[in-house]
C-alpha cells in the first residue's frame, strides 16, 4: 500500500495516531479482573481508568502502568499479555488506561499529537492523574512506579516517560517509537515506516525539553520484532540511543547475551544496575512476544498482536522493575513441624541468576568506566534476582 494510501486512511480516523490495525473485540473483557475507576481527577484525555488491586502486596508496594495497542481494549491486552496474572503471582498494583473511540476510532493512543504528548495536557495528563489516584488510594510507594505499553502504547509509554520523568522508576517500550519524533501525520507515518536516523544528543534533548526535570533518569527495557512490518525496527535502536544519552553511557553495550535463544544487549551504570537494556526478538512480527518464563509459567494468551515467541516480554519485564523476587506471606511463614522455626522457602533457577549475571560481566573494558569481572557482584546480583537478597 502506497503511504499516500496510508494518509488517506489515517486521516479517517478522529484523532489518529498512525498506527493503523486489525480491531480486537471486547470478548476478553470478562476475563479480566480489572475494574473501572471513575472520579479518579482530571481527565483532559477522556481515558477510561481500569485497575487492579491483588488482595495480598509486596512491601513496599508498587504499581504497573500498562497501556494497550491499536484496536485493543486494557481487558484484551491484559488478557493477552497476562499482566493481571503476573500482578496477583507477585503482588503488585495494576492500572490499565483505556483509550475511547471518540479520541480514536481505532483505539490508539495519540501517542504524537501535541495536544495529549506535553506535560498536564490532553491524554498524558489523565494516565498521570490516574496514577496520582492510585498512589493515594492504594498506598503505592511513589519509588515503585512503572510503566510498558505495546504499538501506540509504546509509543505513549515514551511520552510518559519524557513527560512525568520524575514519577516513573522504569519503563519498557514494545514495538513503539522514541519521544518527540513526531507533531503531525507526515511526522508520524514517516518514524513508523522509515524511523529516519538521528543523533543521539538531538534525540535526548527532546526528552530534557520536555519537563523541567534533569536527573535521575528512569531505567528503560526496549522490546522489538526484527520482522515488524507495522513500526520500523530501528525505532528501538532510535530509543536506546535516546536513553543512553539521558544516562550518560557509551553506544557500544556492555554486556551481549542470549535469552531464551534471543540477543538481549545491556548497559550499566558505576553501581552495577542495569539502565538501559534491548532485546530483539529475532523474526518476530508486530506485536508482544509470549513465551514461558523463567519459573516454567505461562502469562498471556496469544491473539492478534500477541505473538508465541519463546521468551515471555511481560515476565522478563517484571524482573527488570524488580518485582519477580516476591514470595507472598503465606509461604513465607511456613513452620517446620519438627523445629517451629520457619522453613526457608528455596529460591528456584539459582543457578540460572548466577549464569545470567556472569553473562552480564564485560570479558573486558568498553570504555574507562566499565569495570572489570567481580565475583563478589556476580553473586550479589544473582542472589538479588533469586530473591534472596534486596
Amino acid at each position: 500500500m502506497s503511504l499516500a494510501r496510508n494518509v488517506d486512511r489515517l486521516r479517517s480516523l478522529p484523532k489518529v495516531d498512525g498506527l493503523r490495525v486489525a480491531r480486537l473485540g471486547r470478548g476478553a473483557d470478562a476475563s479480566s479482573p480489572l475494574e473501572e475507576v471513575t472520579g479518579f481527577g482530571d481527565n483532559p484525555g477522556s481515558l477510561r481508568m481500569l485497575a487492579f488491586v491483588p488482595a495480598q502486596l509486596q512491601k513496599p508496594r508498587a504499581l504497573v502502568v500498562v497501556l494497550h495497542g491499536c484496536g485493543q481494549t486494557a481487558a484484551s491486552y491484559d488478557l493477552g499479555a497476562g499482566w493481571s496474572t503476573l500482578a496477583r503471582h507477585y503482588g503488585f498494583a495494576l492500572l490499565m488506561p483505556e483509550q475511547r473511540r471518540i479520541n480514536n476510532g481505532n483505539t490508539c493512543f495519540n501517542w504524537f499529537n501535541p495536544e495529549d504528548t506535553a506535560r498536564d495536557s490532553g491524554e498524558a495528563c489523565s494516565i498521570r492523574e490516574m496514577i496520582a489516584h492510585m498512589v493515594e488510594a492504594h498506598r503505592i510507594d511513589p519509588r515503585r512506579i512503572f510503566i510498558t505499553g505495546l504499538s501506540a502504547g509504546g509509543g505513549m509509554t515514551s511520552v510518559m516517560l519524557a513527560t512525568y520523568p520524575e514519577v516513573f522508576a522504569a519503563g519498557a517500550v514494545i514495538a513503539g517509537l522514541p519521544y518527540g519524533i513526531a507533531s503531525n501525520l507526515r511526522e508520524a507515518l514517516d518514524g513508523m515506516f522509515h524511523s529516519p536516523a538521528r543523533s543521539a544528543r538531538e534525540l535526548s534533548d527532546l526528552v530534557r525539553n520536555a519537563s523541567h526535570h534533569r536527573g535521575p533518569w528512569p531505567k528503560i527495557s526496549v522490546w522489538h520484532g526484527s520482522a515488524d512490518r507495522t513500526v520500523n525496527p530501528g525505532n528501538a535502536n532510535e530509543i536506546v540511543k535516546q536513553w543512553l544519552d539521558l544516562h550518560d553511557l557509551p553506544a557500544t553495550p556492555m554486556a551481549e547475551t542470549n535469552v531464551d535463544g534471543y540477543p538481549r544487549q545491556a548497559w550499566w551504570n558505576k553501581d552495577g544496575e542495569t539502565m538501559v537494556e534491548s532485546y530483539a526478538i529475532t523474526g518476530m512480527a508486530h506485536g508482544t512476544p509470549l513465551g514461558l518464563a523463567a519459573n516454567d509459567q505461562r502469562y498471556g494468551v496469544e491473539g492478534a498482536f500477541l505473538i508465541e515467541a519463546g521468551i515471555s516480554s511481560s515476565y522478563h519485564i517484571a524482573k527488570f522493575f524488580g518485582l519477580t523476587g516476591w514470595i507472598p506471606d503465606a509461604a513465607k511463614k511456613k513452620v517446620d513441624a519438627k523445629s517451629s522455626k520457619p522453613a526457608l522457602t528455596p529460591a528456584p533457577h539459582l543457578a540460572r541468576s548466577i549464569r545470567a549475571a556472569v553473562a552480564e560481566q564485560p570479558a573486558e573494558p568498553k570504555h574507562e568506566e566499565a569495570r572489570g569481572f567481580d565475583l563478589g557482584q556476580i553473586i550479589t546480583r544473582a542472589l538479588t534476582a533469586a530473591g534472596l537478597m534486596k
